[in-house]
């Protein structure tokens, strides 16, 4: 088009006050569907100045309308009988720059992700990406960036290639295959989509969100044989008899930590056995002190159980035991028992609303009031109402009597 049409098209349509104006008619240029042209607009809610330009452009009365509707066709041929654009598209363009074409960056976007999951090389990945969820949060993971997701994807597959090992640390492995030391640790988005490969593979579900504790997801690392902080909080347990342990150590309490754990599994001789497990470390003193080697096996989960606790119960389970679990009366305790019985399988012992009841008969000491903040127990609805009726925490220890019956072997 000549100087004099760009002149005309801009005392027509351009300029600052037209400007949203301008964007409202671009935006329906750009939302139109590929090999749809747009035929007819209809835009309402038009100021008097905005209704004036139009109304120019269109041929049609200066008198002010809020909304006013558009033959794009009829005025596609008038901007070019004019010589002020080839089109109402044209026009805009050349005043304000190239219009997108949205739908198709859209369809080029979507293959782009379908082209991602295709180019998956390890079947877990793949998997879960097939999830809508799964997809939803790899793109969180990259701000919604295909090429990004890319690399995220073939980093994660590096790493789950290297799935199950044998006790390795996760720092180590870290370092090694993405070349920096903390690329896996809690919320970096490879871990995050490692992790939700793993969860998925121990037990497959829609859940994506990632584990909602450090200590989850060292659960998680456990299972896969990569150890985090692997020497914290060690498993305490009295009596527990492998095959290539010596009895004569038992007797006295032992430790066991989340490395050996994993690095070198043991051949847990409980196959058909009871093993008791209790909250409180005091208890397996008192047991170690009264019982000795005739204690029958105990394990401790030292409050809520940490990730070598977790393992240990894991592999006791694997191996046959049957879990007993006794803790504390109070909320905390509920908490605990209410886990360890649903991860682990594990049945209450002497945990139920009787026990509660009889212990607060035998009660000798001051009585400790029960805080609020009740929690549903849920091997007994009958305990948590005697709990919130008579408010009343007992603590694991006192009833040492009654539990070190059942531990001892006869």
């Amino acid at each position: 088009m000549s100087d004099a049409g760009d002149v005309r098209l801009q005392r027509l349509l351009g300029g600052d006050r037209l400007a949203a104006l301008r964007l409202r008619l671009r935006r329906r240029f750009e939302r139109a569907m590929p090999g749809q042209p747009v035929e007819h607009v209809r835009i309402a809610g038009l100021d008097a100045r905005e209704h004036a330009a139009l109304a120019s452009l269109i041929g049609r009365p200066q008198r002010h309308f809020s909304s006013l509707s558009i033959d794009v066709r009829m005025l596609d041929a008038s901007l070019r009988r004019a010589g002020i654009a080839d089109s109402l598209r044209d026009a805009l363009e050349r005043l304000d720059g190239p219009i997108l074409d949205l739908a198709a960056s859209r369809q080029r976007l979507q293959a782009q992700w379908a082209d991602l999951i295709t180019d998956c090389r390890h079947p877990g990945l793949a998997a879960l990406l097939r999830t809508p969820a799964s997809l939803g949060l790899l793109k969180r993971l990259v701000r919604q960036d295909p090429a990004a997701a890319a690399r995220l994807c073939r980093q994660a597959e590096a790493v789950l290639q290297r799935l199950p090992a044998k006790g390795q640390a996760r720092s180590h492995l870290a370092a090694e295959i993405l070349g920096d030391a903390h690329a896996l640790d809690d919320g970096q988005p490879v871990a995050t989509l490692v992790l939700a490969v793993q969860r998925r593979s121990i037990a497959p579900t829609d859940d994506v969100d990632p584990p909602t504790t450090a200590e989850r997801a060292r659960d998680i690392w456990a299972a896969a044989g990569i150890l985090v902080n692997e020497l914290a909080r060690p498993a305490l347990f009295l009596n527990l008899v492998t095959e290539d342990r010596d009895d004569r150590t038992l007797g006295e309490p032992s430790f066991i930590s989340l490395r050996a754990l994993v690095r070198t599994p043991r051949h847990w001789r409980l196959g058909g056995r009871d093993v008791h497990v209790c909250e409180n470390p005091n208890l397996v003193a008192i047991a170690a002190d009264r019982l000795g080697a005739r204690c029958r096996p105990l394990v401790c989960t030292d409050g809520m159980p940490a990730a070598a606790q977790r393992t240990l119960l894991t592999q006791l389970a694997r191996a046959g035991a049957r879990l007993l679990y006794h803790g504390d009366f109070d909320w905390p305790g509920v908490t605990i028992a209410n886990t360890v019985l649903r991860d682990h399988g594990a049945l209450p012992w002497r945990l139920g609303a009787a026990d509660y009841l009889a212990a607060i008969r035998g009660a000798t000491a001051d009585r400790q009031p029960l805080a609020a903040g009740q929690v549903r127990a849920s091997w007994d609805e009958a305990l948590t109402a005697a709990m919130e009726q008579h408010r009343v925490a007992i603590a694991e220890e006192s009833l040492a009597e009654s539990l070190l019956r059942d531990l001892e072997e006869r």
